[in-house]
């Protein structure tokens, strides 16, 4: 993939941008191998390929520049905008939104926030598409000041881009360095994104999470299926379930199936989706997943877990370890943290893996690893 924005030195986001492709997979094959190469008796599956481009459905962009003239993209060094509306990893239907997008900034005169000198009230834009085309848009804002005057205006920024079905307000009025703030104001009556994978029909909300490459979610959420069915547990946990991805995709007739998720809003689109898919034996609980596991009186057959970076922690090593479960799904954005918590795992062995290449053009990737109880 070739990208000017890179070349020209403006953005570096992309730190792998200009090696070979294949080269680029085969790196990340070969860091998780080196990172797990104490488990001897694993099977390394071939790695999955996504595409080089266009693949992501997620973009978060930062407003700069001013009113009359906004950049979307990034800040530089000194806090100015840097516009990037062009990005080739966004898909083409996020880069279509863009220049409507600034013409809205400028009509409505949203001031861009200005970072060094703390004034301005649009701080970012975060974009999400489906794979059928539809886009939810969040517009994350210092205040409500210009809530009227967006509310005012919403009928002609839809009817320019009918693909939108989503639109909410994100408010961040602190000055710090985070993407959003806790608080969501939800300006459209539909309330969820539908992102259909695998056939099943996932339903994101604003605040929810989901991965950035559709393409290797439908990937990740097969081989979990396939390890799951395969195995035919009776009991699986699914413990940080986002909207229930995995969970929807271990439902059987036979099985019993558990989602436990931070995020209360991810848990409300999980139970929705099941109960469209009419599934049984499915159960979504907001909480703590190290919490859940402490509490629960009976352990199930299976575990999947899919942390965030940091990983599954100590803690929930430790009941794992003293737990009656027989084999744990792991997947994990962050090989070197899986490591760590493997080595914490004596009583289980790693027998499979396999690298899902989620985040091309960078060194970041997804690897999932089957683990079976040996002691």
């Amino acid at each position: 993939m070739h990208c000017s924005y890179f070349d020209a030195g403006t953005c570096r986001s992309c730190t792998q941008m200009g090696r070979p492709y294949g080269e680029q997979l085969a790196g990340k094959q070969a860091h998780c191998q080196t990172l797990l190469s104490e488990h001897t008796d694993l099977e390394w599956l071939e790695p999955v390929a996504s595409q080089e481009s266009g693949f992501r459905n997620k973009a978060k962009m930062v407003i700069g520049g001013t009113a009359q003239n906004p950049t979307i993209g990034i800040l530089d060094a000194d806090g100015h905008g840097v516009d990037l509306r062009k990005c080739g990893v966004c898909s083409p239907g996020l880069r279509a939104v863009f220049p409507v997008l600034a013409g809205f900034i400028r009509r409505l005169r949203l001031t861009p926030y200005d970072v060094p000198k703390r004034t301005g009230e649009l701080k970012h834009v975060i974009l999400t598409e489906s794979p059928d085309g539809g886009v939810m848009l969040r517009l994350v804002l210092r205040s409500e000041q210009v809530l009227p005057r967006i509310r005012k205006h919403l009928p002609d920024l839809l009817a320019a881009l009918p693909q939108v079905k989503v639109v909410s307000v994100n408010l961040l009025p602190e000055h710090k360095a985070v993407l959003e703030g806790e608080r969501e104001i939800l300006l459209t009556e539909q309330a969820t994104l539908d992102m259909r994978v695998n056939g099943i029909n996932l339903h994101l909300r604003p605040q929810s999470f989901f991965q950035t490459n559709t393409e290797m979610a439908g990937a990740l959420y097969r081989q979990g299926r396939e390890w799951v069915n395969e195995l035919a547990p009776a009991s699986v946990w699914d413990l940080y379930c986002g909207v229930g991805g995995f969970a929807l995709h271990s439902a059987a007739s036979s099985r019993t199936v558990t989602g436990i998720e931070a995020s209360g809003e991810a848990i409300v689109s999980a139970r929705l989706s099941s109960d469209e898919a009419g599934l049984e034996g499915m159960e979504f609980q907001a909480g703590d997943a190290t919490a859940f596991a402490l509490a629960a009186e009976q352990s199930p057959e299976l575990v999947i877990v899919n942390p965030p970076r940091r990983g599954i922690g100590k803690e929930l090593c430790g009941w794992l370890e003293s737990s009656d479960v027989q084999h744990v799904v792991y997947s994990s954005c962050n090989a070197q943290s899986l490591a760590r918590d493997l080595a914490a795992l004596p009583s289980f062995t790693a027998r499979r893996a396999r690298v899902l290449d989620m985040f091309p053009q960078t060194t970041h990737y997804e690897v999932m690893v089957l683990l079976e109880r040996t002691a």
